[in-house]
């Protein structure tokens, strides 16, 4: 993955970065919006909030570690906490209310949106703007 990605481009420009953020937070809030109009629980700040770190962790793992004198640097191994790390605020949201169960598409969308960022930092697209088109 790593190689993939610093054989796209080994050395990340400010504006790069900015784009890759700015598009995580974008696609993140139609998201967030739809959510907000609605008067749901996450909204569009929470979703924003979500995308862009997660953007960030992403771009941490590929491109934050370069100047350290290590063998072998996995960018992976962040995407993957990040996974976790949603996972568990995920499981924090849903609750059980006799024979209902409320919070589970919060969960869902906040899952769904850190993927978004992690897409959009990694430079993905066409994988960014399709899931986003998909859940609106």
């Amino acid at each position: 993955m790593r190689s993939l990605l610093l054989a796209l481009d080994p050395n990340l420009s400010w504006l790069q970065a900015f784009v890759r953020i700015g598009a995580a937070a974008g696609l993140g809030g139609i998201i967030g919006l739809e959510r907000e109009l609605d008067e749901k629980a996450a909204g569009l700040r929470t979703h924003m909030l979500v995308a862009v770190g997660s953007a960030l962790f992403t771009l941490v793992g590929a491109y934050g570690f370069e100047d350290f004198p290590a063998t072998t640097v996995d960018p992976t191994r962040i995407a993957a906490q990040v996974v976790t790390g949603i996972g568990f605020l995920g499981a924090g949201i849903i609750f059980r209310q006799g024979f209902t169960i409320r919070g589970l598409t919060t969960a869902a969308s906040l899952w769904l949106v850190a993927a978004i960022g992690m897409a959009a930092a990694a430079g993905f697209w066409k994988g960014a703007v399709i899931a986003t088109v998909v859940a609106s």
